[in-house]
């Protein structure tokens, strides 16, 4: 065994089955400052804020914020009052950055979204949106795993330890007929927990035989040799499931609500041109990446281009499989069964979505008690 993954597998073994620890597909744990580009604040200030802060990830998933920011859509729909941002590498530090009120609103995976939820017992947030659907696969080395029916005695790697992806593999090889102990991710298949960031090295070294990942990590495996043996929108109906969503402080979403609409106008506006201008969508998306206050280096072009068409923006927050998922969590035995009534408030998306000529989206009987 390698030094390599004997550390890995070292780490993953120590780390504590806490409801805390559900995170987001992330890439770390630190948050960066980020700054808007282009636009400067001009006109009103809505609903009197000086300034409003907004908190993502750094990767593809994120889309809508990223193109967003560099685009200064969201500068635009906010007029006087000035965008700040904060960029994360998981969700659990972007959930304490929203009940610190650090951030005011946030783009973030289901797992922590609901984790953040149950926790405060239905007090901290309230998904107020959809953001992204897909981007999700199980990549393998072709020379180690020839299909999804030889997995058996292989090492398949998740971001972190309950993490939307690490329930959604767990989920998976429990309905296969695998036994794999959630904790230690020991079992028929050996669950590792590696952060995003080393996943393709430790993948090049041999260390892991494949990995269950978000973009771009997903197609930078494949750009090293890997094998998509399994997308999962292929397990969803209509290939739709929540990766991302929009979360708002209740605080906040309760004092001003004129700039949570104005952040959902910017999103809305913002998707709508990711769906009809995806050549320059991508490339907007490249050169947010690139920042030196993002991930300070742009993806390849074969990455981007896999990485890009594999994320589906949407506005709908697909309340239906977010219950799927947290179902998921609790069945792997990483989740106590939460209540999940009253997470979502999409009446100012509604609003927003009447207004911009499209149809309301539904909250799947989770909206507010």
């Amino acid at each position: 065994m390698s030094a390599v993954r004997h550390r890995l597998l070292a780490a993953a073994a120590t780390v504590p089955l806490l409801i805390g620890a559900l995170g987001a597909c992330g890439y770390g744990s630190e948050a960066k400052k980020d700054t808007a580009a282009g636009v400067a604040p001009k006109g009103a200030k809505t609903d009197g804020l000086d300034h409003l802060t907004i908190g993502y990830f750094g990767n593809t998933t994120h889309a809508t914020p990223l193109v967003g920011l560099q685009s200064g859509r969201f500068q635009k729909e906010l007029g006087g009052t000035e965008v700040k941002s904060s960029v994360f590498n998981a969700g659990p530090a972007e959930i304490e950055a929203l009940n610190s009120g650090a951030i005011d609103i946030g783009w973030i995976g289901p797992s922590p979204a609901i984790n953040g939820y149950a926790k405060s017992h239905g007090k901290s947030l309230k998904i107020i949106g959809g953001s992204a659907s897909g981007g999700v696969s199980l990549v393998v080395n072709p020379k180690k795993v020839k299909g999804l029916h030889d997995l058996k005695g292989k090492t398949i790697a998740t971001p972190q330890l309950g993490n939307t992806q690490d329930v959604a593999l767990l989920n998976y090889l429990a309905e296969k007929g695998y036994k794999v102990d959630p904790t230690t991710g020991k079992g028929d298949v050996t669950v590792q927990r590696t952060d995003n960031k080393v996943t393709p090295t430790v993948f090049q070294q041999g260390a892991i035989d494949g990995a269950w990942v978000p973009e771009p990590t997903a197609s930078k495996l494949v750009a090293e040799g890997g094998k998509t043996i399994l997308d999962e929108k292929k397990l969803w109906k209509d290939g739709k499931f929540v990766i991302t969503n929009m979360i708002v402080s209740q605080k906040f979403l309760k004092e001003h609500p004129k700039a949570v609409e104005a952040v959902l106008r910017a999103s809305v506006k913002t998707n709508a041109w990711i769906r009809s201008h995806p050549a320059e969508a991508k490339k907007t998306l490249n050169d947010k990446l690139a920042s030196a206050d993002v991930a300070g280096k742009a993806l390849p072009r074969n990455v981007i281009d896999s990485a890009f068409k594999n994320v589906d923006v949407t506005d709908d927050p697909l309340a239906a499989t977010l219950q799927q998922e947290a179902d998921h969590a609790v069945k792997a035995g990483l989740l106590k069964k939460p209540d999940l009534k009253g997470i979502y408030d999409l009446t100012l998306l509604n609003k927003v979505l009447r207004s911009e000529g499209k149809q309301p989206v539904d909250d799947a009987g989770l909206g507010s008690k």
